[in-house]
C-alpha cells in the first residue's frame, strides 16, 4: 500500500486522499449502559466511532479507536497486544478507504511489523515490513528510501496519519474503561464474543457468567493445612486452572507458512525432518522435545500430516532451523532416502499434559498414601508444628568429599544440618557456591543411604550442572531424562540412563537384540516383546545400584522411578517450583527432604491470572520460611568483585552477603576497557532511543540500544576479552533475537568466534555466570514506563548478580527512574560517579537529574 503526502496519489488501481484533520462525527456523550443508538463501527471498549480514528481487527471483526482513553495504549493496540490479534481494515469512510494494511512488496499482514518509507522526492510513502523488505533491496526497481524506515506503531499508536487519534475533548466524553477492565473484557471475549462494557460491572471482582462455562473460584493458598485432603482441594483445581491455560497458549500456537523440508529415511525405518520457520510475524516458539505436527493440504489429492518432537533448533538470519524426529507421518511423498519438499504447510503444537496429569497424581497421593513420606515430612509440608529432633547424628566434623574444594563456615553449617534432620531449608543467594555444598550433602549422604539420594532442580540445564558436579566425587549417578530429550546432546549424556544402558557388556542378549532393532528399525513380535522385559530389567539394575539418581522434578514421575522408594529427596532451585511440582519427588517415600533456592531471584512462573492471584506462584520453601523453619544461608559469595556485590547485598540480603574475593583476584590487566571509575569496574550507560513492538506483539526492541550495545560488546572484545566471556542479558525476546542477528551479521562481527558471545533472557543465565555482563533494559517511552519483566525484584537481582569481572546496564534512565527499584540503583551508580553517556572513548557523568531515592519495603 502506497500513500502520496500532499495530493491525490493513484497507486495499485485505487486511489489514496490525504487524512482529513477534522472531525467527521461527534462522538459519544454517554455510558455504558444507556440506550443512545451507536454506529457499528464505534470503539467497543469507549465508544468513539469517528471513521478517520478507528479501525477494525481482521480477525474477531470488532472495533477500536486509536485513542488512549484511559490507558497507556490507544485501545486498537491493547486489544491487539492482549488478544494476540495482528491484522486490521481502516473504516470505508476514512481518507484512506477501506484497506486492509499490508506490506507492498511482499504482503505481509502482521501490523507490529510494517512501518512506512518515503520515495526519495518525498511525495509518497509505501508500507513495507521490516523483514526482509525493509531489511533488504528487495524493491530496487522503485524509488523508496528504505533507510528512513519508521513503524507503523509507536509509543502503542498508530501513527496519526494514518488513523487519527481522537481530540482529547472526545476522549473525554467517551466511555472511561479502565485498563482493567479492558484486560477483563478480553479474557471474557475468549468464551463469550458478544459480551460488551454494558455488560461490564465496575466492580472488578464479579465475574460475569460465560456460555458453557462453569465460574471457576479457586481458593486462596494458605501457610497451614489441616490435612492432605484439604492441600489436594486447594492446589488441584489451581493445577487445572493453570493447565486449561497452558493449553490454550499453546494449541493457539499455529504457524500457516510455505517451508522447504528435508526429510531423510533412515534405515532403521526412522524419519527426520528438517524445515525453517520465520521469526519475524510468528506466535510459536519452540523447544527441545517439544511435539509438533506439520499438515499439508496443498494438494487435496493427496494431503498429508506428520507428527515428530523437536530434537534441534539452530539460529539463522531470518529464521529458526527445526528439526524432528518423526513418530508418524501419514501420506508423506517420500521418494528417497533424502528428499526435499517446498510445500505450503501448517505446523500446530501438540499440547501434551503429562506434567499437570502427573502434578495432579502426587496431590491425590499425598491425600491418599500414607507410606508416601514419612509423618515428620508429611506434617511438616502442611505446616503443623513438628519436633526438630535429629533424623541422624554425625558427629564426625569432616563435611569434604573427594574433588570439590573445601567449604567455608557457612556451607559446613549448611551440610551438617541437612545430614541431621528432616527437613533442611537452605538459602543459597548468587555466587556463595550452592551447587559445590549441595554436592558434598549429596556425598555425605550417600554415605549414609542404603539406596539412592534422589536429586531434582527445575530445569534440565540445572540438573546437567548438579549432575557434573556429583559425578566428580566418584558416587555412581545416574541421568533420567524424558524420552523426548534422549537424542539432546548434553555435558552429562554419559551419565544418561539410555546411554548407559547401550553402553552394557556387548555379549549380553540386550545387546544385540538393541543393535538389531536399532539398524533395522523393528524386532519380530516375540524379539520386541523380549526386548522390552531385558530393557526394563536392566534399567532397573542400573537404578537400584546408583548412589544418586538425578532428573527434573517433572522427570520423577517417569514411570522408571514409579515403584522406587527414596529417603532422602533433594531439590534444588526449589524456589523456581510450584508446590505441586516439588511434590511429585517429595511423595516417592522422602524421610529426609533438602530444599535449596534464593526467593530472592527468579520464583516460579504461573501463567494463569487467577492460579496466580490464589498464590499458585509462592514457592514451598518461601512458604517454609515464613512459617518458621529455620533455614541455613550460604553467606559467602566467590563470583563478583566486591564492587558488583555491593548493591545486591543491601538491598535483596540485608548486607549480609560477604566477598570470598578481592578485588586484586577480580581484575583482568591484559583487558582494556573505559571504565568510568577504573576500580569499579561497573556502569550505568545512558541510552534513549525508542522501543518498537515487535512481530509477536507481546515483546519490544529498541534499535537504538541495541547499537549502543554491540558497540560495548565489540569495544570489550577489541580490548582483549574473548567473546565467550561476554553474556548480553534483555528481558525481552523482541531484543534478543535482533541482538543475535546483530552478533551473527553485523559488519564488526564477521569473524565467527563472535558467535560466543551469548545473549540470552533473564531465565537463561538463572544459576549462571559470565566475566562480563552487559544487561540492556530496552524499554523507552512516553507513557507506558516499564512492566513485569523490568519492575521485577527477583529478575533485577539474577540479571546484576552475574558478573564476576564487569558488569554495563544500557538503559533509559528517565523511563527506568519512574520506579523504586531502579530509582534506588540508579541513584547508587550517581553516587559512584558511573552514570555515564557519551561516546565510549569519551565518556562523561550523566547531566540526568534523579528523584530521591525512596526505601525499598518488602521488595522481594
Amino acid at each position: 500500500m502506497a500513500h502520496s503526502q500532499g495530493s491525490e496519489f493513484d497507486f495499485a488501481k485505487f486511489t489514496i486522499a490525504l487524512p482529513s484533520q477534522s472531525s467527521q462525527a461527534s462522538q459519544v456523550e454517554s455510558t455504558p449502559g444507556k440506550t443512545q443508538e451507536l454506529p457499528a463501527f464505534a470503539c467497543v471498549y469507549c465508544a468513539i466511532h469517528d471513521p478517520s480514528c478507528v479501525v477494525m481487527c481482521n480477525i474477531c471483526k470488532k472495533w477500536f479507536c486509536n485513542g488512549r482513553g484511559n490507558t497507556c495504549g490507544s485501545h486498537i493496540v491493547n486489544h491487539l497486544m492482549q488478544s494476540k490479534h495482528k491484522e486490521v481494515t481502516l473504516h470505508k469512510v476514512s481518507p484512506l478507504g477501506k484497506t486492509v494494511l499490508k506490506c507492498y512488496a511482499c504482503g505481509m499482514r502482521n501490523v507490529f511489523v510494517l512501518g512506512f518509507t518515503p520515495d526519495k522526492t518525498g511525495s509518497a510513502v509505501v508500507l513495507l515490513c521490516r523483514q526482509p523488505c525493509a531489511a533488504q533491496n528487495s524493491i530496487k526497481d522503485l524509488n523508496w528510501d528504505q533507510e528512513k524506515w519508521k513503524p507503523l506503531i509507536e509509543d502503542r499508536c498508530f501513527v496519526s496519519w494514518l488513523v487519527k487519534i481522537p481530540a482529547e475533548q472526545d476522549q473525554l466524553k467517551a466511555w472511561p474503561t479502565t485498563l482493567a477492565q479492558i484486560c477483563k473484557l478480553e479474557e471474557i471475549w475468549k468464551d463469550n464474543v458478544g459480551f460488551t462494557v454494558a455488560d461490564l460491572d465496575h466492580d472488578l471482582e464479579f465475574d460475569p457468567p460465560r456460555i458453557d462455562v462453569e465460574p471457576v473460584k479457586p481458593h486462596l493458598v494458605r501457610f497451614r493445612y489441616e490435612d492432605g485432603f484439604e492441600y489436594q482441594n486447594i492446589f488441584g483445581p489451581l493445577v487445572k486452572l493453570e493447565a486449561d491455560n497452558d493449553k490454550r497458549l499453546k494449541e493457539f500456537q499455529i504457524q500457516d507458512v510455505t517451508v522447504h523440508l528435508w526429510y531423510h529415511y533412515l534405515s532403521n525405518k526412522k524419519v527426520t525432518a528438517q524445515f525453517s520457520l520465520p521469526k519475524i510475524d510468528r506466535n510459536m516458539k519452540l523447544m527441545h522435545g517439544d511435539q509438533i505436527r506439520l499438515r499439508c493440504m496443498e494438494n487435496a489429492n493427496k494431503p498429508w500430516s506428520g507428527v515428530g518432537h523437536v530434537i534441534d533448533i539452530l539460529d539463522r538470519d531470518y529464521t529458526e532451523e527445526i528439526g524432528l524426529e518423526m513418530k508418524t507421518s501419514q501420506g508423506i511423498p517420500f521418494k528417497s532416502t533424502t528428499c526435499s519438499i517446498t510445500s505450503k504447510v501448517v505446523v500446530d503444537f501438540i499440547w501434551k499434559s503429562t506434567s499437570f496429569d502427573r502434578m495432579q497424581q502426587a496431590l491425590r497421593k499425598f491425600a491418599d498414601d500414607d507410606t508416601s513420606s514419612s509423618a515428620s515430612i508429611y506434617y511438616g509440608l502442611l505446616g503443623h508444628d513438628v519436633d526438630d529432633v535429629l533424623f541422624r547424628s554425625h558427629d564426625s566434623e569432616d563435611y569434604s568429599a573427594p574433588n570439590l574444594p573445601e567449604l567455608n563456615p557457612s556451607q559446613k553449617y549448611a551440610v551438617k544440618q541437612a545430614i541431621q534432620r528432616h527437613l533442611s531449608l537452605i538459602h543459597g543467594p548468587a555466587g556463595t557456591g550452592k551447587t559445590i555444598t549441595l554436592a558434598t550433602i549429596v556425598y555425605q549422604l550417600a554415605k549414609f543411604n542404603t539406596g539412592p539420594v534422589l536429586v531434582c532442580a527445575f530445569s534440565n540445564t540445572a540438573v546437567d550442572q548438579l549432575t557434573e558436579k556429583i559425578h566428580k566425587t566418584n558416587l555412581k549417578v545416574v541421568r533420567v531424562c524424558a524420552k523426548s530429550r534422549e537424542a539432546i546432546d548434553s555435558p552429562v549424556s554419559f551419565l544418561a540412563l539410555h546411554n548407559q544402558i547401550k553402553n552394557l557388556d556387548s555379549n549380553s542378549e540386550l545387546k544385540k537384540l538393541q543393535e538389531t532393532r536399532e539398524k533395522t528399525g523393528e524386532l519380530s513380535e516375540a524379539d520386541e516383546k523380549r526386548y522390552r522385559v531385558l530393557k526394563e530389567f536392566a534399567e532397573r539394575e542400573l537404578l537400584e545400584a546408583a548412589d544418586v539418581i538425578c532428573c527434573t522434578c517433572i522427570g520423577a514421575g517417569d514411570s522408571r522411578l514409579a515403584n522406587m522408594k527414596f529417603d532422602c529427596v533433594l531439590i534444588d532451585d526449589s524456589t523456581q517450583l510450584t508446590e505441586p511440582e516439588c511434590m511429585i519427588p517429595i511423595l516417592l517415600g522422602s524421610k529426609q527432604l533438602i530444599l535449596v533456592g534464593d526467593h530472592c531471584q527468579l520464583r516460579p512462573i504461573v501463567k494463569c491470572k487467577k492460579a496466580s492471584k490464589a498464590g499458585l506462584g509462592r514457592s514451598l520453601l518461601e512458604r517454609l520460611i515464613v512459617l518458621g523453619v529455620r533455614s541455613c544461608r550460604l553467606d559467602v559469595q566467590y563470583r563478583m568483585h566486591p564492587e558488583l556485590s555491593r548493591f545486591p547485598s543491601n538491598l535483596f540480603y540485608e548486607g549480609s552477603l560477604q566477598n570470598g574475593v578481592t578485588a586484586e583476584e577480580r581484575k583482568l590487566p591484559e583487558i582494556k576497557f573505559p571504565w568510568p571509575v577504573p576500580d569499579k569496574p561497573m556502569m550505568f550507560y545512558v541510552s534513549y532511543g525508542t522501543e518498537e513492538i515487535v512481530g509477536c506483539g507481546k515483546s519490544y526492541r529498541n534499535l537504538t540500544e541495541a547499537s549502543n550495545v554491540v558497540k560495548i560488546a565489540f569495544k570489550l572484545v577489541s580490548g582483549g576479552a574473548k567473546p565467550e566471556q561476554i553474556g548480553i542479558i534483555t528481558p525481552y525476546e523482541g531484543q534478543r533475537a535482533y541482538l543475535r542477528k546483530c552478533m551473527l551479521y553485523n559488519g564488526m562481527f564477521n569473524d565467527p568466534k563472535y558467535r560466543q558471545i551469548e545473549v540470552a533472557n533473564v531465565d537463561a543465565f538463572q544459576g549462571r555466570e559470565k566475566d562480563f555482563i552487559i544487561v540492556s533494559c530496552v524499554r523507552s517511552n512516553d507513557h507506558q514506563g516499564i512492566d513485569y519483566y523490568l519492575n521485577n525484584p527477583g529478575r533485577l537481582n539474577v540479571a546484576l548478580t552475574r558478573a564476576k569481572y564487569g558488569l554495563i546496564v544500557v538503559g533509559n534512565p528517565k523511563v527506568l527512574s519512574k520506579q523504586t527499584l531502579w530509582r534506588n540503583l540508579l541513584s547508587f551508580y550517581k553516587e559512584q560517579k558511573v552514570l555515564v553517556e557519551g561516546p565510549l572513548d569519551n565518556l562523561k557523568e550523566s547531566a540526568f537529574q534523579l528523584p530521591e531515592p525512596e526505601p525499598i519495603v518488602n521488595s522481594v
